[in-house]
């Protein structure tokens, strides 16, 4: 039985989408725009999670635009995708072995080495082995505001799937020690997901709070509730926010960012459909 060739092309707009697109999309709200923007603006270090095609390259393009023009960055990636408009970037992509085994730059040594160039920021396009390690150890020794993407279907499969990826590091370490890593180096995590309709939304913004030994403990900022589907097969729901104020806020305020009042605050009709 002959094999027929395929062909998977990943075609990016030449004008990447903004933060209003995404609104007018449906994907995200005024609000939760506002609080990413602070977000990156206060350097807080973010991991996005999704499944495929979710728009998680898209959403880290939108998120890169609130960072200051000032500032240098370093991006990593297997494949180049990321489309920043800063003048101060390094791009590093990684090199697969030639035909006799040699010349593989994995994306771990280019973490490592990104260290050495005096980077503000550090943008993983997507964490998916051993880099995991020096990616926490990065966020933990200075590198604030970093950025990075993984594959996952919720935020708590996203830190699963990181404690599994700095164990593939080869570095024997306990459970409890990894997962005061992650506490201490990620601070926001962002699901997205493809609705039933073909949509992509933010369903989740979850904070990590802490750490008390072998349990790490969250809290949900923003969450999607679905209310049900249109006749013509719509999905119908809002990003609502949980009523829960972040820690982060006092980092925020010390940086000189303002909370808008009433950002965390959920809505009347938001409460009385949950009623």
């Amino acid at each position: 039985m002959a094999t027929c060739p395929s062909v998977s092309i990943r075609r990016f707009s030449v004008d990447p989408f903004t933060a209003e697109d995404l609104v007018q999309m449906g994907s995200l709200t005024d609000r939760t725009v506002e609080l990413l923007r602070m977000v990156v603006q206060g350097r807080l270090n973010v991991l996005i999670s999704g499944g495929t095609g979710v728009g998680k390259t898209t959403l880290l393009n939108v998120m890169s635009s609130f960072i200051p023009p000032g500032e240098r960055i370093v991006t990593i990636e297997d494949s180049a995708e990321l489309q920043l408009r800063q003048e101060h970037i390094v791009r590093l992509e990684t090199r697969p072995p030639n035909v006799e085994g040699k010349g593989q730059v994995t994306q771990r040594e280019l973490v490592i080495n990104s260290l050495r160039m005096r980077p503000d920021r550090i943008i993983v396009g997507e964490v998916r082995g051993g880099e995991a390690l020096d990616m926490l150890q990065a966020m933990n020794t200075g590198h604030e505001g970093s950025l990075t993407t993984v594959h996952a279907n919720s935020p708590r499969d996203a830190i699963t799937r990181l404690e599994t990826m700095t164990a593939m590091a080869g570095v024997d370490l306990p459970i409890s020690v990894i997962r005061q890593q992650i506490s201490s180096a990620i601070d926001v995590v962002i699901q997205l997901s493809r609705q039933s309709d073909g949509s992509r939304k933010l369903v989740s913004l979850m904070e990590i709070t802490g750490s008390e030994g072998d349990v790490l403990s969250t809290s949900e900022i923003f969450t999607f509730e679905q209310r049900g589907v249109s006749p013509e097969g719509y999905v119908i729901g809002d990003i609502v926010p949980t009523g829960v104020a972040p820690r982060f806020i006092d980092k925020l305020r010390v940086k000189g960012i303002r909370i808008p009042p009433g950002l965390f605050t959920p809505d009347a009709t938001a409460q009385m459909r949950r009623r």
